[in-house]
């Protein structure tokens, strides 16, 4: 099946295509120590940034395909309680996780017919899925761009 034109700007919004760097090129070569480090004047660690994506993709994502999805309390269900991760291995599990739904969002916006882009989700209050996947990439690349911006505090950035 052939995307629309909304789909497929959809699909490069939701891969990062554009005028900024992609969720890769942001994780990449992070090293451990600098994972939890908290910079004087910034509110949030790289951890908790990534986990707070990986977590409120996961939320939306659900929260479009699964009427019996139930999401986590605002605010704190949202953030991670620790600055760092456990271990290379949670930071590692947290991105591929990140990445798995983002492809799950990515199946939902290529699968559909564009028509059904603009129909209210049936368990919702007005939303459809076309603002879920706006939203979805409207709130990574804003945390994206934090983490960036973390990254050059922390001279982690090329």
């Amino acid at each position: 099946m052939r995307n629309s034109p909304v789909q497929q700007h959809l699909l490069n919004l939701l891969d990062f295509k554009g005028a900024h760097a992609g969720f890769d090129e942001a994780v990449r070569g992070l090293s451990p120590q600098l994972r939890g480090k908290k910079v004087r004047g910034f509110p949030h660690t790289a951890w908790q940034l990534v986990e707070h994506m990986r977590i409120a993709q996961w939320d939306i994502l659900e929260f479009s395909r699964d009427a019996s999805h139930r999401s986590p309390k605002w605010p704190e269900g949202y953030w991670p309680q620790s600055s760092a991760p456990k271990s290379d291995g949670g930071w590692k599990k947290s991105i591929a996780a990140f990445r798995h739904d983002l492809d799950g969002m990515k199946k939902l916006v290529a699968e559909a017919d564009e028509q059904q882009l603009y129909e209210h989700i049936p368990h919702g209050d007005g939303q459809t899925l076309l603002r879920e996947a706006l939203l979805v990439g409207d709130h990574n690349s804003y945390h994206l761009g934090q983490l960036v911006m973390l990254r050059k505090m922390l001279s982690a950035w090329k």
